[in-house]
This record gives C-alpha cells, structure tokens and sequence, in this order.
C-alpha cells in the first residue's frame, strides 16, 4: 500500500504549482498523517452541528463529555508538537465548541425538567 501511495504523491508532484509547493511539502501537508487525520477529523465537527437539530433527550451526556476533553486535550497537544499543526488545532477547537453548546442543551432540560418535579 506505501509503494502504492509514494507512487501517487510523486506523480502529483509534477502537477502541484509553484505557489502552493511551501503548503505541500510541509510536515504537516497533504503528504503526511498529520494533515489527513485532522482533515477526516472534521466529520465530526459536522455530526456535532448536525445533531443541533437533535431533540436534547436524544443526546448522549457520556458521549458529549468525551468529546469535548478530546477537544481540548488535543487543542493542547496540537500547539505542543513538532511541527506545529494548526489544522488538527482548529478542528479540535470546533470539536470543544460543538460539545460545549450541546453539554449546555443537555444542562439546561436536565435542570428544568428537576424543576417541573
């Protein structure tokens, strides 16, 4: 699968231009894990947007909870790295948005509904 894949980068080498060589050939570029990771990472930043038209009974507390310190840990480690990777910081910054706002929906109706008891 490797020869396969270095095969493919070094016929796209040939096409990426001038301009964008610095981005390409960067440790964190599309030649490397560390830009595919994050990339496939933002699915679920759009699953946590999705589910905002969720009904609140719907969503899971222990899920939420987990993703969103997998959010902020990985924020962390993301700007402790070498090379730096601002793509894999900006999707788990999201990541930590969109399970705050939810952590906030689940709070809420749990906090009414002990009202209305």
């Amino acid at each position: 699968m490797s020869a396969i894949y270095r095969t493919t980068i070094s016929i796209l080498d040939k096409f990426v231009p001038r301009q964008m060589q610095p981005f390409w050939n960067h440790p964190a570029g599309p030649k490397t894990i560390f830009f595919w990771a994050p990339a496939f990472k933002w699915g679920l930043v759009a699953a946590g947007i999705q589910d905002i038209a969720r009904p609140v009974e719907k969503l899971s507390l222990p899920q939420c909870i987990s993703l969103f310190f997998t959010g902020v840990i990985w924020s962390r480690y993301s700007m402790a790295i070498i090379p730096k990777n601002y793509n894999l910081f900006s999707v788990n910054v999201f990541i930590a948005a969109t399970q705050t706002y939810h952590l906030s929906r689940i709070f809420a109706y749990r906090m009414g509904n002990k009202t209305e008891e």
